[in-house]
């Protein structure tokens, strides 16, 4: 075969895969969720004139063919394993792996957002909370165990919890960084594991007065496997799996939870939700706007509302061992203006706001 029927065989190979693959792009279905990052996906762009000759329309245009083109997720892949292998950069879109454990990128500190928690813990306090026993506390992410020490850069956590000690009024820190190591979170994932974390959920019990202190004796452990968590998807390279668990015992198997935004009764734990979505739902069901836990063994004593982020959802079962009732309040999904019509604040509850330090660095998605 001569050089000039080799190249005239090359370009139509090449135009028949870019038309082809290009075919394929137009005709399938566009997908609405990520599993694999754990996210929604851009959807077709809403043509507007502003949009058109502001740029955004063009994009728009950029997400939404990066998100729904034709295997997607193996094109990730081979971008990250360039990335980590081939150039090797240490980080593949601000993931990245230290000491086996996969962390994303947190910096810098965004001390305007800081100020914005600020605020809006102060003002929830005005509106709903005086004369109440408030605390609030700082989970730290995964970046304070990991990134200095591995070379990656990492905010300043002692000048965060600095702007919210000198600036939240008539509430009492509760300092969780020492009772927490990287051990305690899990590999592939942004989450703690709950059955690490009996040491920090004591230390929140007995600074809010609480004479119930829990031990990992009193509970059976269960677990799910494989988890691969959300940080896991981010990477997109292969990574060991790791274990869900989960810890009950005869209160949290006959404790109630309420959904206000279904108006529905649920468990504590939902095992089926380990093949949904998100794994991590197996606890209280995932993110809820207003969730109430009930404690039948304990129908008398003092409630504790918590205004929480997705962490809290495996630490509230373990704090219900010191209250009769849970209010859990999600502020990424209910407008603080609205707590007074489903939320009866009275002198027997104690109030603690509880978040992590990703959510404090981008607190504008409170409401």
């Amino acid at each position: 075969m001569n050089r000039d029927a080799k190249n005239i065989i090359v370009i139509i190979c090449f135009i028949t895969i870019l038309t082809g693959m290009m075919a394929v792009n137009i005709i399938k279905a566009d997908a609405d969720f990520s599993y694999s990052e754990r996210r929604k996906l851009a959807g077709f762009p809403q043509f507007s004139s502003k949009k058109l000759f502001s740029g955004d329309l063009f994009d728009d245009f950029e997400k939404y063919f990066l998100d729904q083109f034709i295997f997607r997720d193996g094109f990730r892949s081979i971008k990250a394993i360039g990335s980590y292998y081939l150039f090797k950069k240490l980080d593949n879109n601000d993931v990245y792996i230290a000491d086996g454990s996969i962390s994303k990128i947190l910096y810098p500190l965004n001390e305007k957002s800081t100020a914005n928690a600020v605020k809006k813990l102060n003002g929830i306090y005005e509106k709903y909370l005086q004369g109440m026993k408030v605390y609030y506390s700082v989970i730290p992410d995964k970046n304070y165990f990991l990134a200095s020490k591995n070379g990656y850069p990492e905010i300043d956590y002692a000048k965060m919890i600095g702007i919210l000690d000198q600036n939240i009024r008539n509430m009492r820190y509760i300092d969780l960084f020492d009772s927490l190591s990287i051990d305690d979170y899990y590999k592939t994932d942004i989450h703690w594991s709950q059955d690490r974390i009996i040491t920090a959920a004591n230390r929140l019990l007995e600074a809010m007065g609480s004479e119930v202190m829990i031990d990992k004796n009193q509970f059976i452990e269960k677990d799910l496997y494989p988890f691969y968590g959300s940080y896991s998807g981010q990477l997109a390279l292969r990574t060991a799996p790791d274990k869900l668990v989960y810890l009950t015992n005869e209160m949290l198997e006959k404790a109630v939870v309420y959904d206000h935004e279904t108006k529905t009764v649920t468990t504590v734990y939902v095992p089926e939700k380990f093949t949904g979505t998100d794994p991590y739902d197996v606890f209280l069901s995932g993110a809820k706007a207003l969730l109430e836990i009930t404690n039948p063994e304990n129908p008398d004593g003092r409630e504790l509302i918590l205004f929480r982020d997705s962490f809290g959802s495996s630490i509230a079962p373990l704090l219900l061992a010191g209250y009769s009732k849970i209010t859990l309040v999600d502020l990424r999904y209910i407008s603080t203006d609205v707590l007074g019509k489903y939320i009866k604040f009275s002198d027997n509850q104690d109030v603690l706001f509880l978040y992590n330090t990703m959510i404090i660095n981008n607190s504008y998605m409170l409401k």
